[in-house]
């Protein structure tokens, strides 16, 4: 039986961008961590953004990492989507026990009698944000049924310009089974969740000569065989089934000098990769003065300040999910520098 009021809508209290300090996108809690961090292999999203847990499953886990950037500059993983927070008996506990957090991506109620008036007491609530505006409430949080209480979250809730998006209110949804929304999650969707969370090792190329090179001699850059290998993470979304295996494999090395007197071999700057996973050839006794198939030749001296070499990696990137989907995503780069120091050639006249 509804509550007597339920005919007379609550107000949510309702946030925009405006706001000196923007509502974290997940406030309520829920399983799970409540805050960014590492744990044995598992990568924790923070719980102000997202629930998906992204777990490394091949790849080097030591030494200096760092995320790839995409070479598509348009592209975009999706800002938001909807995701389950609680279950009917979670969500009782944390209403009658706190009731201070978020409903919606822009919409937040603080005081536990806002929380009991819409999810145990049936009465219905207004939203701006919400089509149509008007939301019924639920009978005492739903409890003996089977399923979640479904919300919206964003990455970078700053750059959610669009509010009608993934606006609605907390909402049920029963157990196995996705909203019809169109900002309901797949696998795509958390495939590209996963691109910023894939870690690839710095690149540390080999030189020759290690310690100065010379003005006119070429100097030989190669990594040795199995330096880069595959990195994949997979990414799950808790209670839905979904999940997605996101997989960064090296293709080509890209070299700039650091100054345009400078050659590059090939002359694009770009090694790629030997079939056995090495990049270039490693510099062997009498190649001084040969052209390395994958180097640099510069044509002028240092003097107190190093050139800073650059060599980036890379990376292809493609995915599989749980629903048989695939496909590829941009190609990402990661870049490191290194100083190096050129002399001029030293000669004796006898």
């Amino acid at each position: 039986m509804r509550s007597s009021h339920a005919s007379r809508p609550l107000t949510v209290i309702s946030f925009t961008v405006a706001l000196l300090a923007p509502v974290p996108a997940f406030a309520l809690g829920g399983e799970g961590s409540y805050g960014g961090g590492a744990k044995a292999n598992e990568i924790s999203a923070s719980a102000s953004q997202s629930r998906i847990k992204v777990t490394q499953v091949s790849g080097p886990t030591g030494g200096k990492q760092g995320a790839v950037a995409s070479t598509d500059m348009n592209w975009k993983p999706p800002p938001c989507w909807y995701e389950p927070v609680f279950t009917p008996e979670q969500l009782k506990n944390f209403a009658e026990n706190d009731g201070n957090g978020d409903v919606g991506l822009r919409d937040g109620w603080y005081g536990s009698k806002l929380w009991t008036d819409h999810f145990r007491d049936g009465k219905d609530a207004n939203s701006i944000f919400t089509k149509p505006s008007t939301v019924k409430g639920y009978e005492n949080y739903n409890l003996g049924k089977d399923g979640y209480f479904w919300r919206g979250v964003a990455p970078d809730f700053n750059a959610l310009d669009d509010t009608s998006l993934c606006s609605r209110l907390m909402f049920w949804q029963d157990a196995g089974e996705i909203p019809d929304d169109p900002n309901a999650p797949t696998p795509e969707t958390l495939a590209d969740y996963a691109y910023n969370k894939v870690k690839v090792p710095e690149t540390a190329v080999e030189l020759r000569p290690a310690a100065k090179s010379t003005v006119n001699l070429p100097t030989w850059v190669w990594l040795d065989k199995g330096t880069f290998k595959e990195v994949k993470v997979r990414a799950e979304l808790p209670n839905t089934g979904l999940w997605a295996e996101t997989t960064a494999k090296p293709i080509a090395l890209h070299l700039e000098p650091g100054t345009e007197d400078a050659e590059v071999f090939p002359a694009s700057g770009d090694c790629e990769i030997n079939e056995d996973g090495s990049i270039g050839t490693p510099y062997t006794k009498g190649n001084a003065e040969k052209t390395p198939p994958c180097g640099i030749r510069y044509l002028r001296a240092t003097n107190s300040t190093p050139y800073q070499l650059s060599a980036s990696v890379t990376w292809q990137i493609t995915w599989e999910g749980s629903d048989g989907t695939g496909g590829d995503l941009p190609n990402g780069t990661f870049e490191t520098t290194q100083d190096m120091n050129v002399q001029e050639i030293q000669s004796i006249n006898r």
